[in-house]
């Protein structure tokens, strides 16, 4: 996993990043289609009326490495959305992820497993970025600029986990990993990023885990016609919110595409919620620890699915905004103290 630090206006974030695919050599075969770049042009127009920061970054990069920039955009832009012939580059795009929020003991807790396939663990990205006229944030990604999850200086965490669709039903607007890096840096708390999240066009399904340091926590269960707000889970002794690769709620389920193909989504979402129930007690960081490495029931033994693992695990500490990390199966390496966020105050 690489950690980058990225400091200043945006255009010249996407320089830096550039040059650095230029020294290292790095290509990119865009292959899209009529319907991808279509989708992909029609959603710049989308994202550059809301975050046109964003904008300028990506073309920093496309400037400094030769790519035309709506053909990379759009090429980013279609990740996680309509990525359904990546077998002509890369292999074809399937994604798992467990991630969750608790409020317990005064405490204020997130974790995740991200689950793809591995040939995207050597390229993943932890990444500190002071953006000019942004929230100063970490994101964690298997791509670049976009990202599956990420903590602020605010102590808001914010999350994507993928839903499939139906191709039919996809529009344009924001993907998933847009819409994470969108609100770290826009937002200072799970209520000023759910204002912004409403607002935004979403281009599929996903779901979003929003998370503040003041315990405020949700899902918002979001499709290209509509979102639903899922509250978290009360017990006596605090709460919790989960999400996986499916709809909880019953009234988004009819949106789900998947079919039940999803990477044994509702098992890891019930043992999530029983472990909080049965294990979340004393030391909320070594219990979370091993509730990702499976301790408590299934959520990375992922050891019987050709080329898919967990290639990260997540734990953030919301109130101190300090990360815990294992770069890999979390069954096998282990978890990593980060400060550079908390250093940043």
């Amino acid at each position: 996993m690489y950690h980058l630090r990225l400091k200043g206006e945006h255009y010249q974030l996407g320089v830096k990043r550039g040059t650095i695919f230029n020294k290292a050599g790095i290509s990119f075969p865009l292959h899209l289609d009529k319907f991808q770049l279509q989708h992909g042009r029609e959603s710049e127009k989308i994202l550059n009326r809301f975050f046109p920061e964003v904008c300028e970054e990506i073309k920093g990069v496309s400037d400094t490495i030769g790519a035309d920039y709506l053909t990379f955009v759009s090429w980013m832009l279609c990740m996680g959305c309509c990525m359904y012939n990546l077998e002509n580059n890369i292999p074809a795009e399937i994604r798992g992820c467990t991630a969750f929020a608790f409020s317990k003991n005064g405490r204020l807790i997130y974790g995740r497993n991200n689950d793809l396939p591995p040939f995207l663990r050597a390229g993943s990205k932890s990444e500190i970025y002071t953006p000019a006229g942004g929230n100063r944030f970490n994101i964690t990604t298997s791509s670049f600029i976009n990202g599956e999850e990420g903590l602020n200086e605010h102590g808001l965490a914010v999350a994507m986990t993928f839903v499939m669709t139906d191709l039919k039903k996809i529009r344009p607007g924001f993907n998933s990993c847009f819409i994470v890096r969108y609100l770290l840096e826009k937002a200072n708390s799970t209520e000023q990023a759910l204002s912004l999240i409403m607002e935004l066009p979403v281009a599929s399904n996903c779901n979003i885990l929003l998370a503040d340091k003041s315990g405020r926590m949700v899902v918002v269960e979001c499709t290209p016609s509509l979102k639903r707000v899922r509250e978290p889970e009360v017990f006596e002794d605090g709460s919790i919110v989960c999400t996986v690769n499916s709809f909880t709620s019953d009234q988004m389920k009819e949106f789900d595409a998947a079919k039940g193909n999803d990477y044994h989504s509702a098992e890891r979402y019930k043992v999530v919620i029983d472990s909080f129930q049965q294990y979340m007690k004393d030391d909320l960081i070594e219990n979370t620890k091993q509730l990702l490495k499976g301790g408590f029931g299934f959520m990375c033994q992922y050891d019987d699915e050709p080329d898919f693992e967990t290639i990260w695990s997540s734990i953030f500490d919301l109130q101190s905004l300090k990360i815990y990390r294992a770069e890999g199966d979390p069954r096998k390496k282990k978890f990593i103290d980060d400060y550079r966020l908390l250093r940043l105050r």
